[in-house]
């Protein structure tokens, strides 16, 4: 069966993130006093005395407030609520038992879900315990103290959940799984991409542009695999990173990409290739992952013949570095063309982990070289004595020659070139290591 599922849910700015942090041993969810910073579910992996379970952060709970945010924030903790087989009440032993608390509790207590109440905060744990008696009125049995900053009390609460885990059957065969990173600038439309291919609302999707701040990880299965889509919080220029909550955001995103094996770039039909999204693309470039260009919104444009061709032109243009990423037009928002991005996700990961042998490789580039010889330089030509592939994610291929300055970059390209064209290689970045080996 699937590992369990433990959601933490909480008003806002009792802690949550931070003790989310600690569990899982990693900076996933962002931390900042400002309420209401987590505002979608994040997910992460943890493992208490032997077994893997997923922790979900949720964005804090205000039950009377009507703003668009807010609603939404419940109804994404209400999501993790439906889908935990454990949930955590984590409340703030400093501000005692409020109505927000006493609303959400009867709340959780409604989902038939086993609750664990968690009292953080509690950094002076003998006056904690005087004043924790009160958060009995909740009716959700004996608050467990902990202090998130400080590592005190996590283990208790570790193991009461763990007495709540659903028995552990047969494990699932495990089929290769690829992260697909949806990166963009704020509003090129990602959270409602990932919401179309899960066909829930799991990241929110608002008017409001940068909503999703943190990245946001929903596994995905289909007959072409298991995907895990990796939602991110758009980059805005530098200019506008104001607050140190869209510094992190931006962090996010790089690691995000890092994380990745495919990045799904996303371009806003109607304004086209913008510099913020050259920069975006570039990071995903840079890090070696495969890249597949994905204009949204194609549904948007008044079209004519040609049209789509010329956009595509306009793209590679701008993004001249990236012409070996395939191109895709969908609409998000109308689901079209959305399936056929399944097959070109596998057909990129595939290429970008990608390795060929080293007689292979040899023989296309003796080929090439019999094709077009190499520069010379005052009397002396470029020998390549052999190739190799040194690693893959992205495919690398080591050149041996008699002198690398004589090794110059268009003829680089022109054998990077016959290397594609012979082995395909779309969507994937490659790089090259020149050395220089003396000839016998």
């Amino acid at each position: 069966m699937a590992k369990p599922m433990v959601a933490i849910i909480g008003r806002p700015n009792v802690g949550k993130s931070t003790f989310f942090n600690y569990i899982i041993g990693q900076r996933i969810s962002i931390v900042e006093d400002t309420p209401g910073v987590t505002r979608d579910r994040v997910y992460g992996e943890a493992n208490w005395r032997g077994r893997d379970f997923t922790l979900i952060d949720t964005g804090g709970i205000e039950m009377d407030a009507e703003d668009t945010i807010s609603i939404q924030m419940r109804e994404q903790a209400n999501m993790a609520i439906q889908i935990a087989d454990v949930i955590i009440l984590l409340t703030d032993i400093k501000q005692g038992v409020t109505a927000i608390d006493e609303d959400i509790a009867v709340m959780l207590k409604k989902s038939k879900k086993p609750i664990v109440l968690v009292c953080n905060k509690a950094d002076n744990y003998e006056k904690a315990k005087d004043t924790m008696y009160e958060f009995y009125s909740l009716g959700l049995g004996e608050p467990y103290l902990v202090s998130s900053a400080n590592a005190i009390g996590i283990g208790d609460v570790l193991d009461a959940i763990y007495e709540h885990f659903p028995e552990e059957n047969e494990l699932e065969e495990e089929n290769e799984v690829i992260k697909v990173a949806v990166i963009g600038k704020p509003n090129a439309g990602k959270s409602s991409l990932v919401n179309k291919i899960l066909g829930e609302n799991r990241n929110i999707v608002s008017e409001i542009a940068g909503t999703t701040r943190d990245a946001i990880d929903s596994e995905f299965q289909n007959e072409q695999g298991k995907y895990i889509f990796i939602d991110t919080a758009g980059i805005r220029k530098k200019s506008k990173v104001e607050e140190k909550i869209e510094k992190y955001s931006v962090i996010r995103t790089i690691l995000a990409i890092e994380r990745a094996d495919v990045c799904l770039m996303l371009i806003d039909a109607t304004t086209g290739v913008t510099d913020q999204d050259a920069k975006i693309a570039g990071e995903a470039h840079e890090a070696g992952k495969g890249l597949i260009i994905v204009v949204n919104k194609w549904d948007l444009v008044e079209k004519e013949t040609g049209t789509l061709e010329k956009f595509r032109q306009e793209v590679y243009q701008r993004l001249s570095y990236l012409t070996y990423a395939p191109i895709l037009f969908i609409s998000a928002q109308t689901g079209k063309r959305v399936d056929k991005l399944f097959e070109l996700i596998r057909k990129v990961a595939n290429n970008n982990a990608m390795r060929i042998s080293t007689a292979m490789i040899n023989q296309v580039i003796n080929e090439a070289i019999a094709i077009v010889q190499p520069p010379t330089d005052k009397g002396k030509r470029l020998k390549i004595l052999y190739t190799t592939q040194a690693s893959t994610k992205p495919p690398t291929f080591v050149f041996f020659v008699n002198n690398k300055e004589l090794f110059h970059f268009s003829y680089e390209r022109y054998l990077l070139n016959q290397i594609r064209s012979n082995f395909g290689l779309e969507g994937t970045p490659i790089r090259t290591i020149i050395r220089e080996k003396k000839e016998d």
